[in-house]
């Protein structure tokens, strides 16, 4: 199975929680990762290789910076954030579908069923976090006319070959140049403006949980209540998005649990 990650130097440790997490949990014979990044050296590609060993094999894709220069960046947003929109044009060209993770995931269980589920017409999978009121408040901010859900972009499954048909990095820049100064989640923006309308949406319980989204399903009268041990049973992907993680103080959420059992 093909992974896609996106970092600079300074989310190295978390990238190997999340590699040893799929090492641990995902249950696939083959892995290889494919990792876009602009600062790397070479010492910190052999250590990264080193601490996984042979489990995973890793090639790492220098992106210049001249390729997104000019757009929004801040301490939380990094550059690397725009790395994975342009990743189908990055990859090898023989490469057909990869897992992109934001480092701040963490598989806890079988990732078989993401290997092999079909596209259909779709150039990438992915779910969304928003429900339809403030994803119809976020096509209005963005100006998009059909109705689309609103990508969360920490995780997806891409359609490279199709992928590569569409995208257009002049069209990016042209878009993130007009809307520059109502951009609030940048690349998610981008992503959700310009394809939102060739997503195939999943399951955010099952492949992209949040503490925020198991809040908001549980603060549903009308759903079942989903605990802790439902996530162990259920989830494969659980992601620590937002400020709050649990490798930082003040911490508060129940999915933290899946991490200190990672590192522990």
């Amino acid at each position: 199975m093909n992974f896609l990650f996106s970092i600079n130097r300074t989310f190295i440790p978390l990238l190997l929680n999340c590699v040893n997490s799929i090492l641990k949990n995902g249950d696939i014979d083959e892995y290889v990762a494919y990792v876009l990044h602009s600062d790397l050296e070479t010492e910190d590609m052999s250590s990264i290789q080193s601490a996984v060993g042979k489990q995973m094999n890793f090639h790492f894709v220098s992106v210049p910076i001249s390729l997104f220069e000019g757009f929004p960046i801040s301490r939380r947003y990094p550059q690397q954030i725009y790395y994975r929109l342009a990743a189908p044009l990055l990859l090898p060209p023989e490469l057909k579908r990869v897992l992109y993770l934001d480092v701040d995931t963490i598989v806890i269980n079988s990732l078989t069923e993401l290997e092999t589920m079909p596209f259909g017409e779709a150039c990438f999978m992915a779910c969304t976090h928003v429900q339809k009121p403030l994803a119809k408040l976020n096509q209005a901010r963005l100006g998009i006319e059909q109705e689309v859900p609103y990508i969360n972009s920490g995780v997806m499954l891409l359609n490279l070959p199709l992928f590569r048909k569409h995208l257009d990095l002049a069209e990016i820049r042209a878009f993130t140049n007009k809307k520059k100064s109502i951009l609030f989640l940048p690349d998610q923006d981008i992503l959700t403006a310009l394809y939102g309308d060739h997503v195939k949406l999943l399951d955010s319980l099952r492949y992209n949980l949040s503490d925020r989204v198991l809040a908001f399903h549980n603060a549903k009268s009308q759903q079942e209540k989903l605990d802790v041990e439902w996530v162990r049973k259920n989830s494969v992907i659980v992601h620590y998005c937002g400020r709050s993680k649990p490798w930082k103080e003040h911490y508060h959420g129940s999915l933290g649990v899946f991490y200190q059992e990672l590192v522990k």
